[in-house]
């Protein structure tokens, strides 16, 4: 914008054919000014840690990302968290899954094809960063296959739904929504942007691990889920949401937005799990380790953790392994930040995580469906199990226990 005015103001001044002895005085000061501040690079507020915050430009940002360096970019949300945090209650979850006959006949039927067939697709833009327009046809396409889903399950009969959470840099968010009995709301989530850290707007990211994975992965959770007529005729005690993130490799932009606003709108999150990263298990297997699934343990909710982790045991065919990832890791975060309890599963250990992604590199050939279908699993269990969870019952039943 302000490059622009200045190209279209230049050719003004400098072919007026009338110009009074002191204006050229008065017209290059302004010009130059204009000039000086369309090569300043515009400024970004991010915060590395709690409480600590920096301003940076875009090209530090993504030098911060490079170094290994997570933020939450918090310019536009500097307020998120400040309505929630101060009356936060600890939140209670069950203490054993209950609902296996209900769960595992729906396990049966996800399906490996499915997710290669989307995660190919879906790999195939040239990148999905969140400012090209690639970034927003990949978009565009994920919610056309989200609403076919929808469609394909005769969901849209009784009121599920997917739409567009808009943002101003091009690339929407997605949010699928099934109503229950309340608006308690469970929430899952992944991210549907991909950067190359070198170029951003030039170079290919396929992003086929971060976050293609985690978003096919979720998406084929969801399909499954709609097959219960339990689940799609609004029987389920909470309404249960499917998030596909914008803007994640920006410092979690699309997430921020979106719980800002329900933040702002006192919504009821009862639980959100982050799925980033679902597919390569290559890294375990060379360390001689088990495969199994990564279980974050800081900067998450320990109870909606514990929980996940019951669900792993009896849901999915391998073990759990607990890992870290540091502050602002994923999209988890924001949900955090806002006073909601989140948690992130990813496909290892942080350390024998996929090496390849933020570059050209990040392919299907690494990645093993095998391994996408255990956290399918444990997505759909998980989602299951909570949307059928009466919170208010097991809150009260808890606070008599502690009398």
């Amino acid at each position: 914008m302000k490059a622009s005015l200045v190209s279209l103001l230049l050719p003004a001044a400098a072919s007026a054919r009338f110009i009074e002895a002191n204006e050229v005085n008065r017209i290059l000061p302004y010009t130059d000014a204009l000039l000086k501040e369309a090569e300043t690079p515009e400024r970004y507020l991010i915060e590395l840690s709690p409480g600590k915050t920096q301003w940076v430009t875009e090209d530090e940002k993504w030098q911060l990302r490079r170094e290994g360096l997570n933020f939450m970019d918090i310019t536009e949300n500097g307020d998120l968290g400040s309505l929630n945090i101060a009356s936060k209650a600890t939140p209670v979850f069950p203490e054993k899954v209950q609902l296996q006959s209900e769960i595992h006949p729906l396990l049966k039927t996800l399906s490996k094809d499915l997710l290669k067939e989307h995660l190919e697709k879906f790999s195939s833009f040239h990148t999905r960063y969140y400012k090209s327009d690639y970034g927003r046809q990949s978009s565009e396409w994920l919610l056309k296959t989200v609403r076919d889903t929808i469609k394909e399950a005769g969901a849209d009969k009784y009121g599920v739904k997917a739409e567009h959470f808009k943002h101003s840099w091009g690339q929407n968010s997605i949010i699928a929504t099934i109503p229950g009995q309340s608006n308690s709301t469970v929430v899952i989530g992944a991210h549907q942007d991909s950067i190359n850290l070198w170029l951003p707007s030039v170079l290919p990211a396929p992003g086929a691990d971060d976050d293609g994975s985690g978003t096919v992965t979720i998406l084929e959770a969801f399909r499954v889920l709609l097959s219960s007529e339990d689940v799609i005729k609004g029987n389920a005690p909470n309404t249960i949401e499917f998030h596909w993130y914008s803007a994640e490799e920006g410092g979690l932009l699309g997430s921020q937005a979106i719980f800002s606003d329900y933040e702002k709108k006192g919504r009821d999150v009862k639980a959100m799990l982050q799925q980033d990263m679902t597919g390569y298990v290559q890294g375990t297997l060379d360390a001689g380790k088990p495969e199994s699934v990564g279980v974050i343990t800081d900067f998450v909710d320990a109870g909606l953790t514990a929980f996940i982790k019951k669900v792993i045991e009896e849901y999915c065919e391998i073990p759990w392994v607990e890992t870290k990832c540091g502050y602002a890791c994923s999209d988890h975060a924001s949900a955090s930040k806002a006073g909601y309890p989140s948690a992130f599963v990813i496909e290892s250990t942080f350390g024998d995580s996929d090496q390849h992604i933020h570059s050209t590199d990040d392919l299907i050939k690494y990645l093993s469906f095998d391994h996408m279908l255990q956290h399918a699993r444990m997505t759909l269990a998980l989602v299951y199990e909570l949307g059928f969870t009466d919170f208010e019952k097991l809150k009260s039943e808890n606070e008599m226990g502690e009398l």
